[in-house]
């Protein structure tokens, strides 16, 4: 029951953050959401961590299955948890920037945009590498988000896949969207900001499955040299807001 009543406030709160967010469009050039490429290579991303109890989780898993990964991690969960990014890079996992609060950065000031990003470097760049990925909470994003991020040296990065785990369907439908929905060049969304969530039960199964197709797991860096047409590929002329 307490399950059940912590997912219905999470899909809530994010219902209410879709539908109060306009759309925000940028070039195609200027976001990433999935690499063209003939080759059945794809990477997961996993968005929110770390999180004391979930995260572990995950990081047991992908260890089994000998998976790299890149997590777009939250400064304000970094700096709670510092050991388990310490541990993210020690498993040779890539680590990305998802700001330090998790705020909609459109509806935020240009000030308030720098500190998120400013805040969010300080505490993880004190455990890890200086990240190059960047992914906008959500996914949103205007022209102003994007020309910050890259000045700061980011490439920003989306996802052509959202099982949607923050909603905490059962395993088997995040499975089976994911599955279903992979292609060659796919990025994948994943969470492991919130407990409870599906996603370290059905990460395991996923990718057996999709090994079972032939696919190869790469970190989003890896991914893009993979790219056979031009720099960046935006599959959304305008994107919406969505967890």
């Amino acid at each position: 029951m307490k399950r059940h009543r912590f997912c219905l406030y999470f899909l809530a709160f994010s219902l209410t953050l879709a539908g109060l967010t306009q759309q925000y469009t940028a070039d195609d050039t200027q976001v990433i959401s999935r690499v063209h490429t003939n080759q059945k290579v794809l990477a997961l991303t996993i968005d929110d961590g770390p999180h004391n109890k979930v995260t572990p989780d995950i990081l047991a898993v992908l260890r089994e299955k000998n998976v790299k990964v890149t997590f777009f991690v939250l400064g304000t969960n970094a700096n709670n948890f510092p050991n388990i990014v310490a541990q993210e890079v020690a498993d040779n996992h890539e680590i990305g920037v998802h700001t330090y609060s998790h705020a909609s950065l459109p509806n935020l000031s240009q000030q308030k945009v720098e500190e998120e990003f400013n805040k969010a470097e300080e505490v993880i760049q004190s455990i890890a590498p200086k990240p190059n990925l960047f992914r906008p909470p959500g996914g949103a994003y205007n022209h102003q988000i994007i020309e910050t991020a890259h000045q700061k040296g980011y490439t920003v990065i989306l996802w052509s896949v959202d099982p949607k785990d923050w909603s905490c369907p059962p395993a088997e439908k995040v499975i089976d969207r994911v599955v279903n929905e992979a292609k060659p060049g796919s990025i994948i969304l994943l969470h492991d900001g919130q407990y409870p969530i599906p996603t370290p039960k059905a990460l395991g199964t996923i990718i057996d499955r999709l090994r079972e197709r032939g696919f190869e797991f790469v970190t989003v860096s890896e991914l893009l040299q993979y790219n056979e047409t031009r720099p960046s590929l935006n599959l959304f002329n305008k994107r919406e807001l969505v967890q």
